[in-house]
């Protein structure tokens, strides 16, 4: 029996006997080894540069990356906490303004009823005077009615007696905020009194005209408070909306992927794991052709 002893770089050969069956007992050597373990290893890359392509993600779990993963979602759940405040304030700033259209509304009819006692005061004329006090009494019906109107999302900044206060949160841990108290502009609220004796003397006409010119100062206080209110509530808006962009702009920068550069690594990977299945190919065909020697 002859013993051979032949070390190949990809396989050793012991135990031979000539014009038997060989017995071989096949060791891979350091470089195929190596050549195997990096294919593998640019496999793996591969299908990690794949999934990133694949969700728009360099982070996709705290695997990845621990630091920018919980950073980013830390985050993220502050946009998300902010986008919920966003609603409140859409809200707030749509009461502000349903209550100022209505205050807008009021002044005009309050107005219009100043043009009658006007009217009432050029003439002596009794009957004149009545009619005019009736339709005096009509639109002080309506400023009670649009008062009660002017609500939006069941609160009415125009209805104190039957609404409550208006507070909008203004940041995330709610100790930021703007509270509006509802007022009563009903005609009763304003102090707006029903026609005194159908205007039959000039002090009720007065009177009435005295009431509609404090009634007009009123509105257009309240009208610059809330034009005040939704002024601050508009800019905390904006402002809400700019750090929501922000943040969600840095989440990204910390977990999306670059699609041109993970593209072209994908195509470098794909040809290095070509180049190196050819390698190893060849290195087997090699090994092949020295083994048929012994045969």
């Amino acid at each position: 029996m002859a013993s051979v002893a032949l070390s190949l770089g990809l396989v050793s050969i012991g135990n031979f006997k000539k014009g038997t069956t060989m017995a071989a007992d096949i060791v891979l050597s350091a470089g195929v080894r190596a050549n195997l373990l990096q294919l593998q290893k640019t496999s793996e890359i591969i299908t990690s540069t794949q999934s990133k392509l694949a969700t728009g993600k360099r982070v996709n779990s705290a695997l990845d990356n621990p630091i920018n993963y919980f950073t980013a979602q830390g985050l993220q759940n502050r946009a998300g906490d902010l986008g919920n405040l966003l609603d409140s304030m859409s809200t707030g700033i749509n009461t502000i303004q349903a209550a100022n259209n209505g205050i807008t509304a009021i002044t005009k009819l309050v107005q219009s009823a100043q043009a009658l006692a006007s009217q009432a005061m050029q003439t002596s004329d009794t009957t004149i005077r009545a009619g005019l006090a009736t339709q005096f009494d009509a639109i002080r019906g309506q400023v009670t009615q649009l008062a009660a109107d002017a609500g939006f999302n069941g609160i009415n900044l125009l209805d104190s007696g039957t609404s409550a206060n208006l507070t909008v949160t203004l940041n995330e841990n709610g100790t930021s905020s703007v509270t509006i108290a509802a007022v009563d502009f009903s005609s009763a609220g304003l102090s707006i009194t029903a026609s005194a004796n159908s205007w039959a003397t000039t002090a009720d006409i007065q009177a009435a005209s005295t009431d509609l010119t404090a009634a007009l100062t009123t509105l257009r206080s309240q009208a610059q408070a809330f034009g005040s209110n939704l002024s601050t509530v508009q800019a905390r808006q904006d402002f809400t909306k700019a750090m929501i962009n922000t943040l969600q702009t840095g989440a990204d920068s910390l977990t999306l992927a670059d699609s041109n550069e993970e593209g072209a690594n994908l195509l470098a990977l794909q040809t290095r794991q070509q180049l190196s299945t050819t390698a190893l190919s060849l290195a087997s065909q090699a090994s092949q052709a020295v083994l048929r020697l012994f045969q």
